[in-house]
């Protein structure tokens, strides 16, 4: 693993993610909103954060929020960050500091909008802050099911079984 990963995550204290990478909250705002779920309401904290790593060959599974998440770019190579939007949409945008070639150093995922990610040069890394609003909550978190996501999404398979965990 890159050196200056191994740097990010002893100190940051980042901990594996069920997604890939790794990971650490940093922030969580105190206030609470309701927000509007199915056939109930629910309380989130208005805002949260995260710092996100990926080193080399990791990558950020196809997932989805009941929230928007915005990527905001610290340090490392680039990041591709993959999204398919409700109804099968594809975009990808890629977050870095080369804004000449066309690289950005934040982009927003909506809510209910399946993104994966990959550092785009395998011998590198890349740190990044997630902000999610409303808060983040884990049972607003779905982790991609590649069976389930082809037969939804049958346009975008190879993807899919890329991004996908076994």
């Amino acid at each position: 693993m890159h050196d200056k990963a191994l740097y990010y995550i002893k100190k940051l204290q980042l901990k594996k993610h069920l997604e890939g990478g790794y990971f650490r909250e940093i922030y969580r705002a105190g206030d609470l909103v309701l927000i509007d779920a199915p056939s109930k309401r629910l309380k989130r904290n208005f805002s949260t954060s995260i710092y996100f790593l990926l080193a080399g060959k990791q990558i950020s599974a196809f997932h989805k929020l009941n929230a928007d998440e915005i990527w905001h770019f610290y340090d490392g190579g680039p990041v591709k960050i993959y999204i398919i939007d409700p109804d099968g949409k594809f975009a990808e945008v890629v977050l870095g500091k080369k804004t000449e070639k066309g690289e950005v150093f934040q982009t927003t995922i909506k809510k209910n909008h399946w993104f994966a990610a990959e550092v785009l040069s395998k011998r590198s890394f890349v740190l990044v802050g997630c902000t999610v609003s409303p808060g983040f909550d884990f049972s607003d978190f779905e982790l991609g099911r590649r069976d389930e996501m082809i037969k939804i999404f049958p346009q975008h398979q190879l993807l899919i079984e890329k991004f996908t965990l076994k």
